[in-house]
């Protein structure tokens, strides 16, 4: 298996596959349903994409980037505020599933444990899933929950892609040497995507090259525009 690369800006990145993703995440993209009960899901259009991670880990922030508006998903700074499944529609072409974050959370112990279960619940039984993005904060690297997760999504025949955020805020060297790490340890894992994401939601960094490659995932615009049944 070969080792997985890592995107840290745009080089390489075809004009086709950049203006792919720009008028993908330039579409209305839509709050659809927020859900604390699995059975309470919505039948499944569109093919999904799910982001999960430690809770502050800023998936919100990242979400935020990618569709270009401020409050899309919430944004905090109290670890554990989402907690449920929230979905948006992108274009009617996507759907961008918003999972509560693992690991520490500010929440009883009872609440955690249940909202933690939904989660994997729903990335064991949701067909329409095509990959989730696994956040982790390049400031404090991969922890055991992390692997922990990852293990499951294997376990689960889940695809998924690691993302790192907040690279901004790390060393360019100690950010290489995160990547090189990293790449090592995703050979080892089952379902992992080869490309590993290096973004910042501040900086802007990997927002073009990340846009790209989740665009690959979406209904083909012309399958979008003639109503063709998806999922």
């Amino acid at each position: 298996m070969p080792k997985p690369s890592a995107a840290e800006n745009d080089d390489g990145l075809s004009a086709s596959s950049r203006e792919a993703g720009r008028k993908l995440f330039a579409q209305a993209c839509d709050f659809v349903a927020g859900v604390a009960d699995l059975g309470r899901l919505p039948p499944a259009r569109l093919p999904e994409l799910a982001f999960a991670g430690r809770s502050n880990v800023g998936k919100s922030s990242l979400i935020n980037a990618l569709v270009g508006r401020r409050q899309l998903a919430r944004t905090s700074q109290t670890p554990g505020r989402t907690q449920q499944i929230n979905l948006f529609d992108l274009g009617d072409r996507l759907t961008l599933v918003d999972l509560p974050g693992y690991g520490y959370a500010q929440a009883p112990k009872p609440a955690v444990e249940a909202w933690q279960r939904l989660v994997r619940a729903y990335l064991r039984g949701r067909a329409s899933l095509r990959r989730t993005c696994v956040l982790i904060d390049a400031r404090h690297g991969l922890k055991d929950v992390d692997r922990d997760f990852m293990a499951m999504l294997g376990e689960a025949a889940v695809a998924f892609q690691l993302v790192l955020t907040k690279a901004d805020q790390v060393r360019q060297a100690d950010l290489a040497d995160l990547v090189d790490s990293l790449g090592s340890e995703l050979e080892r894992q089952l379902g992992a995507h080869p490309l590993l994401v290096v973004t910042s939601a501040h900086a802007g960094t990997g927002i073009e090259q990340l846009r790209a490659e989740l665009a690959t995932l979406a209904v083909a615009p012309e399958a979008a525009a003639s109503g063709e049944a998806r999922s």
